[in-house]
């Protein structure tokens, strides 16, 4: 037993370290990782699988129906009939007599084909398998865009996030040594205690903010590795920091102009108003009559004991021939299909114009929210900028005995509200560029 456990452990030691390994992910890596692995993702993949499947039973329907059936059966008592018993005898007095027709074994097997010939809306349906692959294809799109641009979100919120939690320990440790500077001069009998309470007061709001920070930071990641379908125990390591450190590429977005074809909403409701046209045009076809080619083959045996069936000769038969169903009224039904149908078509169109209408609007107040956006966060970043500064200001004319201890308090409280505001804004920005690739059409 002690020389099992040893070999147990070091079977297992492999898979345990690479579950520790951590990951490191550019932006593109969690977006190709979540198309991949994401629920969303592999249930959009499904539903083109589905389509394909049900197009090909459609086609199914325009090929030869074969099918083969048996069938044995005992009678326990036979059914049977009553004939004058002049009919066997004429000479015998009139009276019915009971007769069996039916042995009391029989077994009978055929085979049967059918193809059809002609059906006017089946072979609309068959115009409209394409289509049908275009929608599921679309949707699969459709739910990838999606998929691209909440990982995209939740990446630079993690990156921001994790900037603010480097800037806010940076700020931590040189409030703790401020401290203590003040907690010696105080002892030195240089200031009095309510100084040193003000910055222990500071310290103490900082490092809980920080833990705030932690805690979103700790949800924004496993928010990250939920949307991209990981393990949420795997640690990762992002690589693209340096992606927040500039505007520019948010700034490039808004000159692109948009177009209705790249965008995938307008190209599912043109789909979806084709589909309704064809619709239309199937219930129009059911009132054409349909042909189709028919066939079977088989044998009856029968006999009153069990080896009659395998040893007497039986008949066979065999037939072919052509169905014709003309449809002459059916209580107005096919005649309300298609004013259903037509109405459905016109909702569709109000659908495509609406389309328009909502990408006109998304792309619209996109751009006017990504602009203001980058506005604010250049003046966020110069207003930082600034108060840094004047935190450096303060803490330089306290040390050298012409400022107050209040005076950095203030400036360093003043630092870091500007720091949340910069932030906050720069969040804002991602979000809108997000926003406006999405309404573009450049999520792809």
């Amino acid at each position: 037993m002690r020389r099992i456990i040893p070999l147990l452990f070091l079977s297992i030691a492999p898979f345990v370290s690479r579950a520790q390994e951590t990951v490191q992910l550019s932006l593109q890596d969690c977006i190709d990782y979540a198309l991949k692995n994401s629920a969303a993702a592999k249930n959009a993949r499904l539903d083109v699988a589905l389509q394909k499947a049900q197009n090909a039973e459609v086609t199914g329907q325009t090929l030869p129906q074969i099918s083969a059936e048996g069938k044995y059966t005992r009678f326990i008592d036979v059914q049977q009939q009553f004939l004058p018993s002049t009919f066997l005898n004429p000479n015998a007095p009139f009276e019915w007599v009971p007769f069996a027709f039916s042995p009391k074994q029989m077994s009978q097997g055929a085979i049967n084909a059918s193809q059809l010939l002609f059906n006017g809306s089946l072979f609309v349906a068959l115009q409209a398998r394409n289509t049908l692959m275009l929608l599921a294809e679309q949707n699969a799109d459709m739910k990838a865009e999606d998929i691209r641009y909440n990982v995209q979100k939740a990446y630079t919120g993690l990156l921001i996030a994790r900037r603010q939690k480097g800037l806010m320990n940076s700020s931590i440790g040189l409030l703790r040594n401020t401290t203590r500077d003040l907690e010696v001069t105080y002892e030195n009998g240089l200031i009095e205690k309510i100084e040193v309470n003000r910055m222990q007061v500071q310290l103490s709001n900082l490092q809980s903010d920080s833990m705030g920070l932690n805690s979103m930071i700790e949800v924004s990641e496993k928010m990250l590795k939920f949307t991209m379908g990981m393990d949420l125990n795997t640690p990762i390591v992002l690589t693209d920091d340096n992606m927040i450190d500039n505007t520019d590429a948010a700034s490039a977005i808004l000159l692109r102009e948009e177009n209705y074809e790249s965008r995938l909403s307008y190209q599912l409701a043109n789909t979806a108003l084709k589909l309704q046209q064809y619709d239309l045009k199937r219930y129009r076809f059911e009132g054409i009559p349909t042909l189709a080619a028919f066939g079977s083959a088989g044998y009856n045996r029968a006999g009153d004991k069990i080896t009659d069936l395998t040893n007497k000769p039986y008949p066979g038969f065999s037939l072919v021939g052509l169905q014709l169903n003309v449809p002459i009224f059916d209580g107005l039904q096919r005649r309300n299909r298609v004013k259903a149908a037509k109405l459905k078509v016109e909702k569709a169109e109000n659908d495509l114009e609406n389309a328009k209408l909502g990408i006109d609007f998304q792309t619209k107040s996109a751009r006017v929210t990504l602009s203001n956006a980058i506005q604010t966060v250049e003046s966020r970043k110069r207003t930082m900028d600034l108060a840094n500064s004047v935190l450096d200001l303060s803490k330089k004319k306290y040390q050298a005995g012409v400022g107050s201890n209040q005076d950095v308090v203030l400036a360093q409280s003043d630092y870091l509200q500007a720091q949340n505001n910069y932030f906050s804004a720069l969040q804002s920005v991602f979000n809108a560029q997000a926003d406006l690739q999405k309404s573009l059409g450049l999520l792809k």
